[in-house]
């Protein structure tokens, strides 16, 4: 295989991504899911920059001068000439756009991470949690020290007193588990490769289920948990917001695709106790008939 086309190889290994991270949704739990995708993701966006880069340079090492910055007595010469200068330009190219529009994404994320954490500063605050007066119903996670858990006054009003419990332990998960780093590389990897766009959205998704699972076993009721999701992303809906998208919170993502998953958990293990029941009742019958054969055979006492 010619050169230019080994590295073609890495630039499309990504386009996969995001079928094989649904598969991985599905079949892992949350939390091993979210560990999975991010790492993966980011190995497929460095071997992207990597791939970007080394055509770069390539077709900068045919350039005299650069060939002499590099101390090359001669221009680098590759099979394939006519193939390898246009791909260098296209891939300097793209490098350039992901990087602005990465810039992009950091400013305004960095812009609204501050906006929120200074108004967050603004409100009373009891232990981690802040309320904060407005018309519009939000509740979020906000990374940083000290952890902080933002909740309007709009949202409060929209759930009872156990949904909140419900809500509150939800977005407490978000920053125990440290979710805004796996967001944070979800964005870095999705501005590297379009393909990756679909697998920073799985990556949410995790994030959400992994907090999902987290209130539900903080409260102890999965149902509470799920109707709790639901009233506050309904409530949310038609709220339009200007948060980072590395604040995670309980009304993003498929919502009701994770409360069905919340609520489906539930129906598994009252399943899986439907089955160990007989089972368990089956092999005591058994013991108990296999001590009366012994006895009947004069091998036990009665």
């Amino acid at each position: 295989m010619s050169f230019p086309l080994v590295l073609l190889v890495p630039l499309l290994a990504p386009c996969v991504a995001p079928l094989l991270a649904r598969r991985v949704l599905d079949r892992c739990p949350p939390v091993a899911a979210l560990w999975t995708l991010t790492v993966s993701a980011l190995l497929l966006a460095a071997g992207t920059v990597a791939t970007l880069g080394t055509l770069t340079l390539t077709g900068l090492l045919h350039v005299p001068a650069f060939a002499a910055v590099g101390e090359l007595v001669h221009p680098l010469r590759t099979p394939s000439e006519w193939l390898v200068l246009p791909l260098a330009a296209l891939a300097a190219g793209l490098l350039t756009l992901a990087a602005l529009a990465l810039g992009r994404s950091v400013v305004r994320q960095t812009a609204g991470l501050r906006t929120a954490r200074s108004q967050a500063g603004r409100c009373p605050a009891a232990g981690d949690l802040c309320v904060v007066e407005s018309a519009r119903p939000d509740a979020y996670a906000l990374p940083g020290r000290p952890h902080r858990i933002v909740v309007t006054t709009a949202m409060l009003r929209s759930l009872d007193a156990r949904e909140r419990e419900a809500l509150f332990a939800h977005e407490r998960a978000h920053n125990a588990g440290g979710h805004h780093y796996f967001l944070a590389a979800a964005e870095l990897a999705a501005h590297c490769h379009p393909a990756l766009r679909p697998v920073r959205e799985a990556i949410r998704l995790a994030a959400e289920r992994a907090a999902d699972e987290a209130a539900a076993s903080r409260v102890g009721d999965r149902r509470l948990t799920a109707r709790a999701i639901a009233r506050a992303a309904l409530a949310a809906h038609s709220a339009d917001t200007d948060r980072s998208a590395v604040t995670p919170a309980a009304t993003t993502g498929p919502v009701p695709r994770r409360v069905a998953a919340v609520v489906a958990d539930r129906i598994a293990q009252t399943a899986r106790s439907a089955a160990i029941l007989p089972a368990t009742t089956a092999a005591t019958s058994a013991v108990r008939v296999h001590e009366d054969i012994e006895v009947a055979q004069g091998e036990a006492g009665g």
